[in-house]
């Protein structure tokens, strides 16, 4: 009896003073700072430090690049599933062999082509209100008189004859009969937005000495029903003159234009009454 009482006397002892020791462990840790201890909530953080604390180095830094690996991967499924979904609904059957790509791309270029023949259509059909008139209105007459001169021709007496062959020809080349004469008054005037439907004829009426001096004559055609406005603005004297001059200005150089230059500062104009 002495035997087992002294065996459960130890177990007894050995159990209380475990508890004790549990007890005394606790209530020093849980009266920290006067605040009773606290266990906080197992984190993901946790865990990663967990692990890593109780690993070696080199477990440590694999544990944490599987799971920032894990964590960065976490979308691309979904990623991936949206790509997928996308491409199988584009590849869709709509009609026999016809996928729906095939049918996006023929409605934008269906729009494309709408769009460029509507503005091809508008440029044919619309027409400039100004370039529509009625040529036979046009019964006024209004000359002008004036000269000007050819510095590289030398004068002969052939030219002052009106009807010799040297004098007619070089009337044609500055009037409009020969095509590939640069200064044709005709051709200046009648390709003139402002004055082109009002012209009627250009002549050269003879030539004089001085170099070479070449007279003309200017005629315009004006409705009966606009000759003030025309006479004071788009036919004045200023109006007619300032075309003819800047024309000149704008030709070639006297050594390129040859024999057919004319001196811009020489050209005269006036009113013929």
């Amino acid at each position: 009896m002495d035997l087992t009482n002294d065996i459960e006397l130890q177990l007894f002892n050995g159990n209380d003073g475990a508890s004790h020791l549990s007890h005394e462990r606790g209530t020093a840790d849980d009266d920290v700072d006067g605040a009773p201890y606290r266990i906080r909530n197992a984190t993901e953080r946790d865990g990663l430090l967990f692990g890593q604390t109780s690993s070696c180095n080199g477990e440590m830094v694999v544990h944490a690049a599987e799971a920032q690996s894990n964590l960065g991967n976490a979308y691309t499924p979904q990623k991936n599933s949206c790509v997928d979904r996308i491409k199988r609904e584009l590849n869709e059957v709509v009609c026999r062999r016809v996928k729906v790509w095939m049918v996006i791309i023929f409605v934008f270029v269906l729009i494309l082509a709408v769009i460029i023949i509507s503005l091809v259509l508008c440029s044919v059909i619309h027409e400039d209100e100004d370039e529509n008139f009625d040529s036979s209105l046009f019964k006024v007459p209004w000359s002008f008189n004036g000269s000007f001169q050819l510095p590289n021709l030398v004068f002969t007496e052939k030219l002052s004859t009106r009807s010799s062959d040297e004098s007619q020809t070089l009337a044609a080349h500055l009037q409009e009969k020969v095509s590939t004469c640069p200064t044709q008054l005709a051709g200046l005037y009648r390709s003139s937005p402002a004055l082109g439907r009002y012209f009627s004829e250009a002549e050269i009426s003879a030539f004089r000495k001085g170099s070479v001096i070449a007279d003309y004559q200017l005629t315009f055609v004006m409705p009966e029903e606009q000759q003030d406005q025309l006479r004071n603005v788009t036919l004045s004297r200023e109006m007619v003159y300032n075309v003819f001059r800047q024309f000149l200005y704008d030709q070639e150089q006297p050594e390129e234009s040859g024999h057919m230059y004319i001196d811009p500062v020489s050209l005269n104009m006036s009113l013929r009454h």
